[in-house]
Order: structure tokens, then C-alpha cells, then sequence
């Protein structure tokens, strides 16, 4: 196995930690605020990672540090966009909306770095907007408020996607330290948030507790740190479309723990994005060649 599906396939356990972290943070709403839990999750994330990687963070250097900030703001704007708009849709709608970081990923990079997307990623992205618009969309194809909010989610996360890909690539950078010392800037700032609009308070439940651990090393900082490591082997677009399968992850997840439903037509999209995603990881070309020997 080479070294690029090693990393890809580390990218999909993180895209798993994610599907479930819409129910985990579901749970957790009914506790805390939004900006309060994305505090919770980004700094307790810091802390046990800073802890572990503190010899990466002891050598951070300015670039770093630069690209840290830019990551984390980034990323402030994602987890705002996420649970503000759970608070209002599905936790299916959520996790299918926030996954068109896959149509915004490679249209972002095309925007910034002039990459254009191949013709075989163009048709797993045609796939991919196929699929989660019969997902998201209602009978009359108008979206829910929360729908709205997820939005700015994708967005968001494909300009973080871009950045990090530019990040990772200069070896100034180290992805370790990028990955911790983001988690820090993003955990700040939602506490200052939190301490302006809301009341920040510590989970006040066992099941709060467990839940906002779990988003916060699992979900937030191993996952943060395996994408920073772990994408310099890859594209920026490849991780884009490989987090297609976070909605279908969190709507499993939704239909076993929370009772949602999608209908005949959001199974199809799903298996659509499923397509989508197997399009650019199988090498049809070699396994015709393979076949013909």
C-alpha cells in the first residue's frame, strides 16, 4: 500500500469520528451554547494534545504560528456554521450540507491556486452535488434555516482544506505543531465569543461530559492533527471528496441512535456520494488492465 492510500485511509477513520460528532454535539447542545461547547472542544483538545506534542510545540516558528492563525479562524467560522445550524435542521441535513466541502474544496483551489479539477474528479463532484441535493432539499427545494447556517460551513471548511494543503507544503511548516497550535487559536476565540454573547459553564451531565470529551480528543484533536500530517500526501480536492462520506457516517449514526429517516430519495443520494467517493479511489483502468492479462 503506498503512501497516499495510507493517508487517505486515515482520513476516513477522522471522516467517521465527524458523522458521529453531529450527535455528540446534538447531546451537548442540550447543555451548553454553542460558542461555550466549541470552546470546550477546541480547548480540551489543545490541552491534552499540547501535553503529548509539547516537544513539536516547543520549536514553533513564526510560519507556523502565521499559518496556525489562519487555519484556526477558519475554523472558527466551520464549528459556527455546524452547531448553530444543528440547532435547526436534521442531524442528516447537517452532516449531508456541511459535506459540500467537496464541491467547495477543489472550486476554492481552482479560485486561489489556478488547479484545475481532472475530468474524473469533475464527474465524482457531479455525482457528489447530485446526491446531496436529494438529500437536502424538501418537496418545495428551499432549504431550512439551519440549512443556511451549515452552508457557511462547507464554505468555510473548503477554504481551511486549501489553506492547510498550502500550509503542509512548505517545509518550514511542521504539520504536527500546526495541527495543535490551530486547536488553541480556534478554542480562544470561541471562549471570547462565549464570554461576550453567552454564559460559558462546564457540562452539567455525565452523558454532556462524555460527549464534549469524546468531540474534543477524538473528534477535534486527534482528527485535526491526523488531517494536518496526513494531507501533505494527498490533494487538497482528494480530501474533500473523501469527507463525502461524513453525511452518510452521520446518518447512520442519526437512524440508529436518534430515530431519523431519510426516504427512498436520501438513500439514493447517499449511495450516490458512495459512488462519488469509490470513483476517485478505484483505479479502473488498472484493474481492466489487470483483468486482460
Amino acid at each position: 500500500m503506498d503512501r497516499q492510500r495510507k493517508a487517505e485511509l486515515m482520513l476516513v477513520m477522522i471522516t467517521f469520528f465527524w458523522g458521529v460528532s453531529y450527535y455528540l454535539a446534538d447531546v451537548c447542545l442540550s447543555d451548553l451554547g454553542p460558542l461555550n461547547l466549541n470552546a470546550f472542544r477546541f480547548l480540551s483538545a489543545f490541552f491534552v494534545l499540547g501535553v503529548i506534542f509539547r516537544k513539536n510545540l516547543m520549536c514553533l516558528n513564526r510560519t507556523t504560528v502565521k499559518y496556525s492563525i489562519y487555519v484556526g479562524l477558519s475554523l472558527v467560522l466551520v464549528y459556527i456554521g455546524v452547531t448553530y445550524g444543528l440547532m435547526y435542521t436534521s442531524l442528516s441535513n447537517a452532516g449531508f450540507i456541511c459535506a459540500l466541502s467537496t464541491v467547495t474544496t477543489p472550486l476554492i483551489s481552482w479560485l486561489v491556486n489556478r488547479k484545475s479539477p481532472g475530468k474524473k474528479l469533475g464527474v465524482a463532484l457531479l455525482l457528489c452535488t447530485i446526491g446531496m441535493g436529494m438529500m437536502t432539499l424538501n418537496e418545495a427545494y428551499r432549504p431550512a434555516p439551519g440549512d443556511i447556517m451549515c452552508l457557511l460551513c462547507a464554505v468555510a471548511y473548503g477554504v481551511d482544506l486549501v489553506i492547510t494543503e498550502r500550509a503542509v507544503s512548505d517545509e518550514r511548516v511542521d504539520p504536527v505543531a500546526l495541527g495543535v497550535f490551530q486547536l488553541s487559536i480556534t478554542g480562544v476565540v470561541m471562549l471570547l465569543l462565549s464570554c461576550i454573547f453567552e454564559t460559558p459553564h462546564l457540562p452539567q451531565s455525565s452523558a454532556v461530559w462524555g460527549s464534549a470529551l469524546f468531540l474534543g480528543i477524538f473528534c477535534t484533536g486527534i482528527a485535526f492533527v491526523v488531517l494536518s500530517v496526513e494531507q501533505q500526501y494527498t490533494s487538497a480536492s482528494r480530501v474533500g471528496l473523501i469527507f463525502a462520506l461524513e453525511p452518510v457516517f452521520s446518518a447512520i449514526v442519526a437512524y440508529l441512535f436518534a430515530d431519523e429517516r431519510m426516504g427512498v430519495r436520501g438513500y439514493i443520494g447517499a449511495a450516490m456520494m458512495l459512488l462519488s467517493l469509490l470513483l476517485m479511489e478505484v483505479d479502473v483502468t488498472g484493474l481492466l488492465k489487470g483483468k486482460d492479462s
